[in-house]
C-alpha cells in the first residue's frame, strides 16, 4: 500500500522470490508495471520482475499481509482506504519514516495486527515502473509472535532482517539519522557525500543530532553513545544518495519533515528541551514546500 520507491523495492523483491504481490500506487506507475513488470535495478541485478499492480485499494481484498509504505502524513487516509478491504487478523507492517505510524494505524485498524518495521534502504523511483537501488536494504523488526513468519518471508529475497527486543530505541536511532540528513539534503539539493563537505555543515549536523539525543533522553530513550559516529558514517556509505525529503520536493510533493525534525521540535517543546537547529531545518523545508504568497 503506497508503492513508491520503498514499497516497490520490497514488493519487487518479494515478487521475485515467488510471493504473490500486488503493488498499489499511482496510476502512471501502475500502468508501467502492468505493461512491462517492475524494473528492479539493484547493485547486483537489473531485471523486469512480473508483478500485479492497481491504483484501487480494493486490491487488498484477500491479502494475508499488507506492507504500508505511504508517507507518514498519509497514514490516516491510507488506513481509512484500507479498512473496508482487510480481513480480521491481517498482518500490517508499517515501513514508514517516523516514530508513531504503527500506533496511528493500529488505532484505526483495531482488528488487524500492526507492527513497525525500520527500513534502511537507499532507493528511488527512477521513472514509472522503475526502481533504482543505491545501497543497503536491511529491515529491523521488534520481537513478536510474527517475527519468525516475517523472517521466513524475506529469507529468499536477499533482504537482511534483524529482530530487536526494543524496536522503539531503533525507531529513535533512525529518526536521528533522518533529522541530520533529510532537511539539509533537500535544502541544498546535494547528495550526502557532497553535502557533508560544505562549510559548517558537519557542525550543524552534529548540533541537530545532539538536540535529538537530548529530546530522546528526556523521553526515556537511551540512544547509543556513538550515535554521532553512526550518523557521520552514512555519508561515506551512501555518498550519492539524496534524502527522501529532497526527492519529494524535487517532484513537487509534500515531504515527511513534520514527522522528522518536526517531531523532535514538538517533543522538545513538550519536554522542555530546546531544539533551535531542528526548528530551523524544519522551518526552511516548510518554506520550500509552501512558500508564502507574494505581497
Amino acid at each position: 500500500m503506497g508503492a513508491g520507491a520503498v514499497g516497490s523495492y520490497y514488493g519487487g523483491l518479494l515478487a521475485r522470490a515467488g510471493h504473490e504481490v500486488t503493488l498499489i500506487g499511482r496510476a502512471t506507475h501502475v500502468a508501467a508495471v502492468e505493461r512491462n513488470g517492475l524494473r528492479l535495478q539493484t547493485r547486483s541485478f537489473d531485471e523486469q520482475v512480473p508483478a500485479s499492480a492497481s491504483s484501487d485499494p480494493i486490491a487488498l481484498a484477500g491479502a494475508d499481509w499488507v506492507l504500508v509504505c505511504v508517507k507518514a502524513g498519509d497514514t490516516e487516509s491510507a488506513a481509512a482506504a484500507m479498512a473496508p478491504h482487510l480481513r480480521d487478523g491481517v498482518l500490517v507492517l508499517s515501513l514508514q519514516n517516523g516514530i508513531d505510524n504503527a500506533d496511528r494505524l493500529q488505532a484505526l485498524l483495531p482488528r488487524q495486527r500492526v507492527q513497525p518495521v525500520l527500513v534502511y534502504a537507499a532507493v528511488e523511483l527512477a521513472g514509472p515502473g522503475h526502481v533504482r537501488h543505491h545501497g543497503r536494504g536491511e529491515l529491523v523488526i521488534g520481537a513478536s509472535l510474527d517475527s519468525e513468519a516475517i523472517l521466513s518471508a524475506f529469507a529468499g529475497t536477499g533482504v537482511p532482517v534483524q529482530v530487536l527486543p526494543d524496536v522503539r530505541t531503533a525507531l529513535w536511532s533512525k529518526l536521528v539519522v533522518n533529522c541530520a540528513y533529510n532537511a539539509l539534503s533537500a535544502i541544498s539539493r546535494l547528495p550526502y557525500g557532497r553535502l557533508i563537505r560544505g562549510p559548517g555543515i558537519e557542525a550543524t549536523m552534529r548540533e541537530a543530532v545532539a538536540e535529538c539525543l537530548a529530546v530522546a533522553s528526556a523521553d526515556g530513550i537511551a540512544l547509543p553513545a556513538d550515535s554521532w559516529e553512526r550518523v557521520r558514517a552514512l555519508a561515506d556509505a551512501m555518498p550519492t544518495q539524496q534524502s527522501s525529503t529532497a526527492q519529494d520536493l524535487a517532484r513537487g510533493r509534500r515531504s515527511e519533515i513534520d514527522q522528522l525534525n518536526g517531531h523532535v521540535v514538538r517533543r522538545g517543546e513538550a519536554l522542555g528541551v530546546p531544539t533551535p537547529v531542528n526548528r530551523a531545518l524544519h522551518g526552511l523545508v516548510k518554506l520550500l514546500e509552501d512558500p508564502p504568497p507574494a505581497e
